[in-house]
């Protein structure tokens, strides 16, 4: 870019425009006032504006109030990229969006082992339950829910949960523990409001051959992390994905009820832009999910 100056002149454009006077300026700056100066009038005969009102105090013309925020940000971004750049040491950055839920309960406990087994990958996640546009977005890859139609982006299947009834043991001790599907239809449930994707107790219990007509209902959610929340408070039974109560079940905060295989609709599949999917690290991440996803869906399976 023929107008694009001296660095050295641009950051002296910068600093000026937070101080009053061009020696507050220089001082800044450890440079003579004269020196500040004359940059700045070579700025301006560069671009061909005035930039700056002169007098007792400086004050921005019209155009220096336009290019201040913007020069200041090119100098904020460029250190704080520099910074972190020094702060990898060799690493690479690789973003990752996914919902809050499934980074909470099922990626959140499993980075350790990414980071043992890829210390080069420096992980950054993005949580939001919106669907992935990776041009308005910085993330570089995606793991999403949903039926596997992804046209326009590179798709992998990762794993299919199961659906099933959980309880707190506080709950069962006052409500006993129900010994057919049928029964639950006494106890409060859990319902969690949103689209098709969330577990829906009527078509459970349709699966599981129980013929409802109106369901004893406690409370409506509209997150999945408040509606197992109440189940942990003892509040009710709710409808839970298995990949979301791992670490609940194994402790015993949470009892699964009833054996009945119910493989959930959906599936979780790794996505991103075409032609990203070969770069080294996003293949080593990849690997290192299905490897993840195969031991989770053995797990589920035989669940």
């Amino acid at each position: 870019m023929k107008d694009l100056p001296p660095g050295a002149t641009l950051r002296a454009f910068e600093v000026a425009t937070r101080h009053a006077t061009f020696t507050a300026a220089a001082e800044e700056l450890h440079i003579t006032q004269s020196a500040v100066s004359h940059q700045l009038k070579n700025l301006e005969d560069l671009w061909g504006l005035q930039l700056f009102q002169r007098g007792r105090s400086l004050s921005l013309t019209p155009a220096g109030a336009a290019l201040a925020p913007i020069v200041r940000e090119f100098f904020t971004r460029l250190e704080a990229t520099l910074s972190d750049l020094r702060e990898q040491k060799g690493k690479v950055r690789l973003s990752v969006s996914t919902t809050y839920s499934f980074a909470l309960k099922w990626l959140l406990p499993r980075i350790p082992d990414l980071s043992r087994q890829h210390p080069e990958i420096l992980l950054t996640l993005e949580t939001t339950d919106k669907a992935i546009n990776f041009a308005d977005s910085e993330s570089d890859v995606a793991i999403r829910f949903g039926q596997g139609n992804y046209p326009a982006l590179f798709s992998e299947f990762l794993f299919r949960e199961q659906i099933f009834p959980v309880a707190s043991p506080d709950l069962l001790n006052r409500f006993g523990v129900p010994h057919e599907p049928a029964e639950l239809l006494r106890y409060p449930l859990l319902t969690r409001d949103g689209a098709d994707l969330v577990p829906k107790w009527e078509v459970w219990f349709q699966h599981v051959g129980t013929t409802i007509s109106a369901l004893r209902e406690s409370v409506r959610f509209a997150d999945t992390n408040m509606t197992l929340e109440a189940a942990l408070l003892g509040q009710g039974i709710a409808l839970a994905r298995s990949g979301h109560v791992e670490a609940e079940i194994d402790s015993g905060a949470l009892v699964r009820l009833f054996d009945v295989p119910f493989s959930s609709p959906v599936a979780y599949y790794f996505v991103c832009p075409k032609g990203i999917e070969s770069q080294p690290h996003i293949i080593n991440f990849r690997h290192w999910l299905l490897q993840a996803s195969e031991k989770a869906q053995h797990r589920y399976g035989q669940a």
